[in-house]
């Protein structure tokens, strides 16, 4: 089990533990962190679980696919540090993840 660390807009942090291969959506999803809404269940066919991934784990989670890209096009407020968290695979080596919640989601 790995832990990941949600962080809301307020500067308000959840930390919730992940298996490894469960996306950081699946876990949001399953433990009900508010601001994933995560409306395609996981298909990378909306933008409604983006993420801004903490600059100290950017290399470690590693960048957007193309398709990733293309649907961050949908999401609000993207950053250089945006990721959909359904793309974004638990393992041990992400133990410890923060990521912050986007004011609303796309």
């Amino acid at each position: 089990m790995a832990s990941i660390t949600f962080i809301d807009q307020s500067g308000a942090e959840r930390v919730v533990e992940a298996r490894d291969g469960q996306t950081v959506m699946e876990a949001a999803v399953i433990n009900d962190v508010p601001g994933i809404d995560a409306d395609c269940g996981g298909a990378c066919a909306c933008a409604t679980c983006h993420v801004y991934v903490d600059d100290a784990w950017r290399e470690a989670v590693g960048a957007p696919s193309p398709m990733e890209e293309d649907m961050l096009d949908f999401a609000f407020d993207v950053r250089p540090s945006s990721r959909l968290s359904c793309q974004i695979k638990m393992s041990s080596a992400l133990d410890g993840l923060r990521v912050t919640t986007p004011e609303r989601q796309g």
